[in-house]
């Protein structure tokens, strides 16, 4: 598909910049989709992408997901989707905005680019639509869902967007490839999406020792570049109505506090606590969130997702895909390098 056209939703966000960068860097012909007058990003950010958007073969477009006729202005003359825009963070007051974006959002995406005869669309997920991996078992995309409950809005709403993406490729009605990421960090923007790095940050200055549940759970992680990377190789040789898991190696918590200790030369002051004690504080702040509309920054839902084992194999993506993720140790220490000289300054 190079030096063909692709629109990218989400292109501001943390990933969605990565992806921008490598689309116009393999030739291709960029679209963006945001809801400002021009691309920018949010206030306090420690990166300037401003020089990726006077890319020449970058084009934005004002619009939204929810507004099918801007998408459908964006999508002409496009030859392939992928589709990043989401609802991605902890809590909302109002919870129907987590069905908004990530159901009808998505399923105004893939009308829009069926109306525009889109040859190909890749629609992010999550690898929380997977659920949780019993002790000791590391899980890939054949895996059954343990159990239907979820533990958060964010991960109901995509685990039901996916089903419906999955099911209507099958069906022949769209040319959907699914992409299922990890738990994805690194350098770039720091925000909620980037919570793997927030904690890092926090450690490294001394102000989050805190092992939730000891530190003992299983995740698995993914640099955002290899994150960005693999879309692309989906876009390009992700086979219709399959999915793919993009992520690295599983790693605890307590390991990741550790490769930072490695990385600096000393150790820090790591505090294992019970995991009724974080429970017991995102109770609290989400009550105060519902009475006073306050963000919380932790909840009951994230305390949830990383105290229990989400271990997952990239396998199918490396054979079929091509995909290639960079080893944790040497993606922790190139995210740890960005994140002391940002403490620095």
């Amino acid at each position: 598909m190079q030096n063909r056209t692709i629109l990218v939703t989400g292109a501001t966000g943390f990933i969605g910049t990565k992806l921008v960068e490598k689309l116009l860097d393999r030739g291709y012909f960029v679209r963006g989709v945001g809801r400002s007058e021009s691309p920018k990003l949010p206030q306090g950010e420690i990166v300037d992408e401003s020089k990726l958007w006077k890319h020449p073969h970058f084009q934005y477009f004002r619009g939204d997901i929810l507004d099918k006729e801007s998408l459908e202005r964006a999508m002409e003359g496009c030859d392939g989707v992928i589709h990043l825009a989401a609802y991605a963070k902890n809590w909302h007051k109002d919870r129907s905005t987590f069905d908004k974006f990530n159901i009808e959002g998505t399923r105004n995406v893939l009308e829009a680019a069926k109306k525009n005869g889109v040859q190909k669309i890749v629609c992010t997920s999550s690898i929380v639509t997977l659920g949780v991996t019993p002790k000791g078992v590391v899980g890939d995309e054949n895996m059954p869902r343990q159990s239907e409950k979820c533990f958060t809005d964010y991960e109901r709403t995509k685990l039901i967007s996916e089903r419906e993406c999955l099911e209507a490729a099958r069906r022949g009605e769209y040319p959907i490839v699914v992409v299922n990421p990890t738990r994805v960090f690194g350098p770039g923007q720091l925000s909620e999406s980037n919570s793997v790095v927030l904690l890092m940050r926090l450690y490294e200055s001394g102000k989050f020792p805190f092992l939730i549940n000891f530190g003992k759970n299983v995740g698995n992680y993914v640099l955002v570049d290899d994150v960005a990377e693999g879309m692309i190789l989906a876009l390009e040789r992700g086979k219709i109505g399959e999915r793919y898991i993009l992520g690295s190696d599983n790693l605890t918590l307590r390991k990741i506090y550790e490769l930072v200790d490695e990385f600096r030369g000393s150790k820090g002051f790591k505090f294992p606590i019970w995991l009724m004690w974080p429970m017991i504080v995102s109770y609290s702040l989400l009550i105060f969130a519902r009475l006073t509309g306050v963000y919380p920054i932790i909840t009951p839902g994230w305390v949830r997702t990383f105290s229990t084992d989400a271990a997952f194999s990239s396998e199918k993506a490396k054979k079929e895909l091509g995909y290639l993720p960079t080893p944790s140790h040497e993606a922790f220490r190139l995210t740890y390098e960005w994140i002391h000289s940002t403490l620095e300054k």
